[in-house]
């Protein structure tokens, strides 16, 4: 029996409801397959946490975690604390110390939900975003001075090292290498940012040549937007700075229908420390508590956890229960405009995993 150790961080807001839905799914995925099971450890950090303790999480809080394989992430932020020291006090707070430097957003058209985009098809949207996840514009580099002066002055440095940007080309050309259309496409804004962007494309071209396979270009940033929501049958994979990815992987989640459904893996590809997975919405408190998030995107960044930690099959399993799911429009919560609830949908994904519990795709 194969044993992963899962700390799981529900957060804020519709985080706390989510993540129990996640991890229902993920035990009956663990159950059905046989060969594993999750050693969950439930982690009570988040804004909660902070009104009482002064601190988002423990400073012993990454020795906590350094010994798990995975974490299994909600959200963060809730309203009357500051979004920087919310985000900054836990979630970047895991990110950049556990060098989690590739953050993947897959974005596809899933069964039974239309995009806004008209008439665009299944195959027309279907990308993976990679996005450099631990320096660039979110380096956290700068200052204040002269506070309340008139002449008070703020600063935000955007770091762009050649490791940081290499090891992030490499992973996407790598990416791209393994999908069918072997396609890239760098998102930049050399044209402006005449540094650290113009070191991104050298070490993009550079890059390049380690992978003759694959087929690549190169676009500015606001024009990307443009062919995303008029050419999306042109992308596949893309790779783009901390905040390029960051704006560029909501608009993905909307054309492909909500940000609800999109998921996330924060990854260590080297599996030094323990990789972060979590759906892309926020908090939402303006719905927490009403017992409608919608908790596709946890469980997809679930199944991301599961191919992760080697369970393929468990992950090939589970993706295909979401699509089945979601193909009946009677289990799409609100914000995909209908009105299952978060314990609805989840019953139905475990129902749809128990219905798949014989049909049992070969490892790779």
């Amino acid at each position: 029996m194969r044993i992963h150790k899962i700390a799981a961080i529900p957060g804020d807001g519709i985080g706390m409801e989510v993540i129990p839905a996640g991890l229902e799914v993920l035990d009956a995925c663990a159950r059905i397959d046989g060969g594993f099971r999750l050693d969950v450890q439930n982690f009570d950090w988040g804004s909660a946490y902070y009104r009482r303790q002064g601190v988002m999480m423990p400073p012993d809080g990454l020795a906590a975690l350094r010994n798990f394989d995975a974490i299994y992430f909600g959200a963060v932020g809730a309203p009357g604390i500051p979004d920087h020291v919310t985000l900054w006090g836990l979630r970047l707070a895991i990110c950049q110390p556990f060098d989690q430097y590739a953050n993947v957003r897959p974005a596809r058209l899933l069964p039974g939900i239309q995009s806004p985009l008209r008439g665009v098809r299944p195959a027309d949207l279907d990308w993976v975003i990679v996005r450099e996840n631990t320096e660039g514009e979110y380096a956290g580099q700068g200052g204040r001075t002269h506070r309340g002066l008139p002449e008070e002055v703020a600063t935000e440095v955007s770091i762009f090292t050649r490791a940081g940007v290499a090891r992030i080309m490499r992973f996407a050309f790598r990416l791209a290498q393994s999908r069918p259309r072997k396609l890239l496409t760098v998102v930049t804004k050399s044209n402006a940012q005449r540094n650290g962007m113009v070191l991104w494309d050298e070490i993009a071209a550079e890059v390049a040549f380690e992978f003759p396979d694959v087929t690549w270009d190169k676009m500015l940033v606001d024009a990307m937007t443009v062919r995303m929501t008029l050419k999306p049958a042109s992308l596949d994979t893309i790779v783009a700075t901390n905040l390029h990815a960051d704006i560029l992987s909501d608009l993905a989640a909307a054309l492909a229908g909500s940000l609800g459904i999109a998921p996330t893996a924060n990854l260590n590809p080297e599996r030094v420390f323990p990789s972060m997975f979590e759906p892309i919405h926020g908090s939402a408190f303006d719905i927490t508590g009403k017992g409608v998030a919608n908790p596709i995107g946890t469980f997809w960044s679930g199944q991301m956890m599961l191919e992760h930690l080697g369970e393929h099959a468990a992950a090939a399993r589970l993706m295909r229960s979401i699509e089945q799911v979601m193909a009946d429009r009677r289990f799409h919560a609100p914000d995909l405009g209908g009105a299952a609830s978060t314990a609805k949908v989840t019953d139905a994904v475990c129902q749809a995993l128990s219905n798949n519990a014989e049909v049992r795709p070969k490892e790779t």
